[in-house]
């Protein structure tokens, strides 16, 4: 059990203790990949393919290899091993061998003394290509099965298809009052980190290669580069620096960290390549744009009976995380409302567009709005106030839902409650004055993925202390700070058990050799993995110090207490010792103090195929209402405030918490209104906008007020209770923009981002309405039938917990 759990007590966790690393950050001493500059230091650049679509005939790197100053020059010949992010998707090489796949797409790379060498001899390299025809959109990589983009996948140019039943789908339609039936568009977008990535290499004499990266995941980039290089992974160190952000976009092993390592192992000396911003729109690994059609069946009080999902995705050209991204669009549809028969079909396309992946959400964001903008829909059929049918239809703690994913504690309808109250929902909507509206949507997400990429039965992440005598505690882990405040969260957990300042804590993180292995900072893992494991070593380190100190004190080690820097008898606090004395008299009982814990998932009840994705220790929940103002003369959006209730499970951080969901508003109001990474097919796939000044997203003029609540309903499986906040607030954002345009001039916008041209049209068509007509015909495979737990799959045990309307 964690020390504290029940809330009691705690003297540092639910403080708003500042970030560890704040003050480093803010005097600009932080050291960020770019930054690292090594003796003798060489510069990289790649040489990218200017069309989408081509065999590759000839690569010439002779005048770039003759001019001065250039050391090195390198092409896909030198790199032949594939990599990729996912075991069933090792799709991609460092230099494209044969083939480019999308504009930006890496042909060849140059290693120079300085970095203008370097981009004059990039564009002396000389290729001759073989145009092939381009998939441009998800109706085109379906319709046209050739040109290949890849030849693996299920069919075609369609990479992933899925078909899962949960129940009986058709007699749940017919038991339903009402069915609806809806299409909509999520259009792709990128993360726009401040900070590009970078990654610098260096070999030591001995034959031994560091990379430092701007990476989320070190561990799978040490995995990739032992692959490529064909070396011994104990030869390999990854250093990830600390990130200028991340949202996801530095989630996968990239090109450009291969070839720096690659060209420092032929060369002898360091290399060090920074992407530019235009480069990073072309890397992207960001939002799938997504087309989806729902189908419900309810009772007449919104009930949900039977719910047909489907999802198409365009993935870009490599595979990236996006078989899971597919299996996550169909995946927590049902952690918020009780379905009682669900299916659901997926499809990821190859397209000649930079490949996309794990954008924060990863695969829940698009499939959420589309659920959330049709249960308004559904509520203004049935006559219901849309806060209140999702009041009344809520997964109720400690179930199994239709698809076996194990809902803990649940905390949505204290977020509803909060923000319905603190809004003045129930005064404001449908009756504001037009031009004005108000929307409300809900989302949940989870707090880490319940299997590893490349499943195992070791732990998901471990962390060493090391404690020495003058009190200061070393705390050793491989998780990676993005900006979220993990290294806070580390720091705050470690002290809250050993009664320590988490100032007079260290943190060492994200380094290969010296820290254990951690997973990665993506789907919103770190807190409850990382914390679980730091509780566990922290609380090992405690009884090694309490039994030295109860010796001394000659008191029982159960009478021994931790807090403000002593370790003292708690039926007499006088009685103590600083936490220094304790760590002194614990050497000399024990020897040298050092202690680990680690943190592994409980195994998930589902046993289908396709259910390792979904299933995580806890879901947090959120609810948001926008209220905004829309100009019918030109369709202009004005945000004026969001109010956001999240169910954090237990605050580590409240300064932290906020900061993570009003970041959250701010990202899921760029993708509501105006964020779209789109291409011009008719000019050879080329960016349409791939810098600052073109992309659009939400300035400090932009940004509205917000207003958080937290929301704290302990969790059993997270540290102290806690569960996630990186990733859930931004799902409920674009759906409520949407509702709240409905509201305040009566048009249903059913894609996003929600543009002035948009609103206009919608508000000049019959049907006051804007979104795509339908999806493409597609056949698809003959579903995994399941059968739900409350049909007897599982036994009466999760018949018991089966959500209470499907018990009616």
């Amino acid at each position: 059990m964690a020390v504290g759990s029940d809330g009691r007590g705690l003297r540092v966790v639910g403080k708003p203790v500042r970030k560890v690393d704040g003050l480093s950050k803010c005097a600009g001493v932080t050291l960020f990949a770019d930054d690292i500059v090594l003796p003798r230091m060489l510069f990289c650049k790649l040489h990218r393919a200017p069309v989408p679509h081509a065999r590759i005939v000839r690569v010439d790197i002779s005048k770039a290899a003759r001019m001065p100053g250039v050391m090195a020059v390198l092409t896909g010949k030198d790199l032949p091993i594939p990599f990729g992010i996912l075991p069933v998707s090792q799709d991609e090489h460092a230099l494209c061998l044969d083939k480019v796949r999308f504009v930006g797409d890496p042909v060849a790379a140059v290693a120079a003394v300085d970095e203008d060498t370097a981009f004059d001899a990039m564009n002396a390299i000389e290729v001759e290509y073989e145009p092939l025809d381009a998939m441009m959109s998800i109706e085109e990589a379906i319709r046209k099965p050739s040109p290949r983009i890849h030849e693996y996948g299920d069919e075609g140019n369609i990479h992933k298809k899925i078909a899962l039943e949960f129940g009986d789908v058709e007699r749940g339609f017919h038991d339903a009052d009402q069915v609806f039936e809806d299409t909509f568009y999520y259009e792709g977008s990128t993360h726009l980190p401040m900070e590009q990535h970078a990654a610098v290499a260096a070999v030591d004499p001995d034959g031994k290669l560091t990379v430092w990266s701007s990476t989320q995941t070190p561990h799978y980039v040490h995995r990739a580069l032992a692959k490529v290089l064909n070396m011994p992974p104990a030869r390999i160190r990854v250093i990830a620096c600390p990130n200028g952000g991340g949202f996801g976009g530095k989630s996968d092993p990239f090109n450009h960290e291969i070839v720096v390592a690659k060209l420092s192992l032929l060369i002898g000396r360091p290399v060090k390549v920074t992407l530019t911003r235009e480069e990073v729109f072309y890397c992207h690994r960001g939002r799938h744009p997504v087309l989806m059609q729902i189908k419900t069946g309810v009772t007449r009080d919104g009930a949900i009976k039977a719910m047909h999902f489907k999802s198409y995705l365009d993935g870009g050209g490599y595979g990236s995380y996006g078989v899971a991204s597919t299996y996550y669009t169909g995946a927590l549809q049902t952690v918020t409302y009780p379905v009682e028969n669900y299916k659901f079909d997926g499809l990821r396309c190859f397209t000649n567009k930079p490949p996309c992946g794990p954008k924060r959400g990863h695969g829940t964001p698009q499939p959420r709005f589309a659920l959330e903008v049709h249960l308004d829909k559904i509520a203004e059929r049935l006559g219901i106030d849309p806060a209140a049918l999702r009041l009344g239809h809520l997964v109720p703690p400690q179930s199994l839902t239709a698809n076996y994913l194990r809902v803990g504690s649940m905390g949505l309808a204290k977020c509803i409650d909060a923000v319905v109250e603190g809004s003045g929902w129930k005064q404001k909507f449908r009756h504001l004055p037009s031009g004005k509206g108000i929307g409300l949507a809900c989302s949940s997400y989870i707090c880490g993925a319940g299997l590893p990429i490349y499943w195992n039965n070791m732990p998901h992440t471990g962390v060493q202390l090391k404690l020495d005598r003058g009190g200061g505690v070393a705390v050793f882990c491989g998780e990676i700070d993005i900006g979220q405040g993990s290294d806070t969260v580390l720091a705050q957990v470690v002290a809250e058990v050993l009664g320590i300042d988490p100032y007079d804590i260290r943190i060492v993180f994200g380094d290969t050799d010296l820290t254990p292995v951690d997973l990665g900072s993506y789907s919103s893992r770190v807190t409850l993995m990382m914390g679980n494991a730091a509780i566990q070593a922290a609380e090992r380190a405690r009884e090694l110090l309490a039994t030295a100190v109860s010796e001394k004190l000659g008191i029982p080690a159960e009478r021994v207490g931790f807090g403000g820097g002593q370790v003292f008898d708690v039926e007499g606090p006088e009685r103590a010792l600083s936490f220094a004395d304790a760590v002194v008299a614990a050497e000399a009982r024990f020897g040298t103090i050092g202690t680990v814990g680690s943190y592994t998932p409980p195994p998930s009840a589902a046993r289908y195929k396709g259910s390792g994705v979904g299933p995580s220790p806890a879901y947090s929940y959120s609810a948001a209402v926008v209220e905004l103002d829309v100009d019918p003369r030109t369709g202009w959006v004005r945000v004026d405030r969001v109010h956001l209730a999240h169910d954090v499970g237990r605050c580590i951080n409240p300064v932290l918490v906020v900061g993570q969901v009003e970041g959250s508003v701010y990202m899921g109001l760029g993708e509501a209104l105006m964020e779209e990474q789109v291409f011009r097919a008719n000019r050879g796939g080329v960016h349409r906008q791939p810098s600052l000044l073109e992309y659009k997203s939400p300035t400090t003029m932009e940004m509205p007020d917000v207003v958080t609540y937290i929301i704290e309903d302990p969790d059993p499986n997270g540290p102290f209770g806690a569960k996630e906040v990186g990733q859930g607030p931004l799902l409920p954002i674009a759906p409520a923009v949407v509702n709240a345009v409905y509201d305040a001039v009566g048009v249903r916008i059913d894609e996003v981002p929600v543009t002035p041209e948009k609103i206009l049209k919608a508000l000049d068509s019959p049907a006051k309405r804007f979104g795509p007509k339908g999806v493409p015909e597609v056949r698809w495979p003959d579903p995994i039938r399941v059968p739900t737990p409350w049909e007897g799959g599982t036994g009466r045990a999760a018949a018991d917990r089966r959500p209470a309307e499907a018990r009616r």
